[in-house]
C-alpha cells in the first residue's frame, strides 16, 4: 500500500469511529445490528467489498438491509462475484475489520491483509461495487457511509443501483460478472419472460387459471411488496392483490412478513375474515423468504405452507419433467447424460417432508443449518433444489446441464410442442425464471403460480401432499455454548460424552420421535428441536431433552 492510499484510509476512516463496547460479527446475514451503531461498520464494509473486487478482478455486491429484522435494526452484506455470500475465508477478515479500535489499527489490518492475500492495489483494475439498499429509514444515512469507505480505495468505482430486494441485487451481480444485462429492468423482463414461457407451455392454462384465480400477497410492508406491484403488471394475466407495502401506514416487518407467519403461525395484518379460502402468500423485509398460507375459518389462525412445501412442489415439477426425457428417448434424441437431481435440507426440515421427498426416490440430503451450507451442497448436484422451513432456498443447474438441455432444446427445434420439447423448455424456462444467486421471494412466487397452474391444484392440494409432524422448539441458556459439539449434520451430539444417548433414550418413548440440540450460532443458548406424532407429545419431547441439556450444561435454569 504506497503513502497515498495509506493517508486517505487514515483521514478517512477519521470520521468513522466505532461505537465504544460494540463489537460485531460477520455472519449468513452479514453485520446487523442497531442502526445507530452501524455507520462505521458499513464504511468498513465499503473498504471489504473494494478490496473482495480487487482480489477476484470483479464485480462485488453490497447489499444494506437487516431483512426480517425490527425497522430499527440494518445491517450490511457482501455479494460475491457469483451472487453468493462473501467467501467464509474472507469472514474472519471482515470481524477484524469491523471492530479494530481506531484508525491506525484499521489501515495496520489493511495493510497486511492486503499482503498476506497478494491483492494488488494498483494492478490497472478498478475495484467496481454494486450498492442497493431497502426500505429502511436508515439506509440513506449508511449507503453513504458504504460510499464514503468504497472512495476510501483510489480507483474504486461505486454504481447506486438504488432501492432494491436483497435478491435483486445479487442477481445483478452474478448478471453483470457472467456478461449479461444487469439492469433491474433486465431482472424483471427475465423473470416475467420465463413466467409467461411456463404459462404458455400448460395445454389448458385458461382453464386451470379459472381455478386458481387470484393471489393475495402480504409485502410485510417492505420493499418486496412494491417491487411485485412492478412485476405484476408484466406477467400476463396473472391476477395478484399486493398488501402491506412500504408505502402503507405499517411498519416493516411488524406483526406482517413471512418471518412472521412461519414462526406465529399467525395472521399478518390486513389479513382477515374475508380472506378465507383464498391463496395467500408472505414475503420478508428484504424479499429473500416467502411463505404461503390459507386463512383458516376461525380466522386468525392459518394453515402454513413452508419452505418445505414450497421444497416438494418445486422438486415434484421439476423431477416430472427429467422423468419425461427419460421416458421418451429415442434414437434422435437419446444420450447417455442423466442429470443428478439432488434435495438440500437441514434437520429442522419437518421428518414428514423428509419422508414425502425419500418417498418419490429423491435423493435427499441434510448440511448444517445456514444458507451458505445448503448452497454449497446444492451445487454439487446437476440440478439441486435447497429450502429451509422459513421459505428460503432457491434451485441451482450446473452449467453441464444448462449445456445439455441447449444442445437438446436444438436437436428437438424441428419437433416443436412434442412432450420431450416442452419437457426441455420448462426446464431452461425454471433456470431463467428462478434466482441461483440466493433464495428470492419474487422469482420463487412466480414459480410456484406456475406450477400450481401447470398441476391444476389448488392451495388446499398442495398443502395435502402431506401432513407435518407436529414440532417444538426451545432454548437452553448455558454457560458456554461451545462446549457442544455437534456431527452429521448437526443431528448428533459428540461433546459432552453421555448427552446424546440421554436424548436418544428420551427420544425413543414418543411415537414418530425426533429431537436434537444444536449450539446458537449467536448467543450463549442451545437450541432444542422436537417432533413426536402430536403437539402434546412433541411438547413433551421438547421439555424433556431441555432438561437434559440443562442437566449437562445449563447456566441452573432452562
Amino acid at each position: 500500500m504506497n503513502e497515498h492510499q495509506r493517508s486517505l484510509l487514515l483521514e478517512s476512516s477519521s470520521h468513522f469511529l466505532p461505537p465504544k463496547g460494540v463489537k460485531l460479527s460477520y455472519g449468513t446475514a452479514g453485520f446487523r445490528a442497531d442502526a445507530t451503531l452501524l455507520r462505521s461498520t458499513v464504511y468498513r464494509a465499503g473498504i471489504l467489498a473494494a478490496l473482495r473486487s480487487l482480489k477476484t478482478q470483479s464485480v462485488i455486491g453490497l447489499m444494506i438491509t437487516a431483512s426480517h429484522n425490527k425497522v430499527s435494526d440494518n445491517g450490511v452484506k457482501i455479494a460475491d462475484p457469483n451472487g453468493g455470500m462473501l467467501s467464509q475465508h474472507w469472514e474472519p477478515f471482515a470481524d477484524s475489520l469491523a471492530n479494530a479500535s481506531d484508525p491506525i489499527q484499521l489501515v495496520q489490518l489493511i495493510d497486511d491483509f492486503v499482503r498476506k492475500e497478494l491483492i494488488s492495489m494498483d494492478n490497472g483494475y478498478p475495484a467496481e461495487i454494486l450498492l442497493g439498499r431497502d426500505t429502511r429509514p436508515s439506509g440513506e444515512s449508511l449507503l453513504d457511509a458504504a460510499k464514503q469507505g468504497i472512495s476510501s480505495i483510489i480507483g474504486a468505482v461505486l454504481h447506486d443501483m438504488g432501492i432494491l430486494t436483497t435478491p435483486q441485487l445479487h442477481w445483478m451481480v452474478r448478471a453483470r460478472n457472467m456478461g449479461m444485462k444487469s439492469t433491474e429492468n433486465d431482472y424483471f423482463q427475465q423473470v416475467s419472460n420465463s413466467y409467461r414461457c411456463l404459462v404458455k407451455l400448460i395445454p389448458d392454462a385458461s382453464k386451470a387459471r379459472k381455478l386458481n384465480d387470484n393471489l393475495v400477497v402480504d409485502g410485510a410492508n417492505g420493499v418486496g411488496g412494491d417491487k411485485l406491484e412492478v412485476l405484476k403488471d408484466l406477467c400476463g394475466d396473472l391476477s395478484i392483490e399486493v398488501r402491506n407495502t412500504s408505502n402503507g401506514e405499517g411498519v416493516l416487518n411488524e406483526g406482517v412478513g413471512a418471518d412472521f407467519v412461519q414462526k406465529e403461525k399467525f395472521l399478518p395484518s390486513g389479513f382477515g375474515q374475508g380472506d378465507v379460502g383464498l391463496r395467500c402468500a408472505s414475503l420478508d423485509g428484504d424479499a429473500d423468504r416467502l411463505v404461503y398460507f390459507l386463512v383458516k375459518p376461525d380466522v386468525k389462525m392459518i394453515d402454513l405452507v413452508d419452505g418445505d412445501k414450497i421444497l416438494s412442489l418445486f422438486a415434484l415439477f421439476i423431477k416430472e419433467q427429467l422423468n419425461i426425457l427419460k421416458d421418451n428417448n429415442d434414437e434422435k434424441t437419446s444420450d447417455p447424460y442423466h442429470p443428478r437431481l439432488g434435495v438440500v435440507q437441514t434437520a429442522y426440515a419437518n421428518g414428514a417432508s423428509t419422508a414425502y421427498l425419500k418417498n418419490l426416490g429423491l435423493d435427499v440430503v441434510f448440511t448444517a443449518t445456514g444458507v451458505k451450507y445448503l448452497h454449497e451442497k446444492a451445487s454439487e448436484y446437476d440440478i439441486g433444489i435447497y429450502f429451509e422451513a422459513n421459505g428460503h432456498g432457491t434451485i441451482l443447474f450446473s452449467d453441464s446441464v444448462l449445456s445439455w438441455l441447449e444442445a437438446k432444446n436444438s436437436v428437438l427445434s424441428s419437433c416443436s410442442g412434442s412432450k420431450v420439447q416442452n419437457a426441455v423448455s420448462r426446464l431452461l424456462a425454471v433456470s431463467k425464471l428462478i434466482n441461483q444467486a440466493v433464495g428470492d421471494a419474487l422469482s420463487g412466487l412466480l414459480l410456484v403460480e406456475a406450477i400450481l397452474l401447470h398441476t391444476g391444484w389448488s392451495i388446499q392440494n398442495w398443502s395435502e401432499l402431506y401432513k407435518d409432524l407436529p414440532s417444538r422448539q426451545l432454548k437452553v441458556k448455558v454457560c458456554d455454548r461451545t462446549a457442544v459439539i455437534t456431527a452429521n449434520a448437526e443431528t448428533v451430539v459428540v461433546q459432552p460424552a453421555g448427552i446424546q444417548e440421554a436424548i436418544n433414550t428420551e427420544t425413543a418413548k414418543y411415537p414418530h420421535g425426533r429431537c436434537f440440540i444444536r449450539p446458537s450460532g449467536t448467543e450463549d443458548v442451545i437450541r432444542v428441536y422436537a417432533e413426536a406424532a402430536t403437539q402434546e407429545e412433541a411438547n413433551s419431547l421438547a421439555n424433556a431433552v431441555a432438561k437434559i441439556a440443562d442437566q449437562f450444561l445449563g447456566s441452573g435454569s432452562s
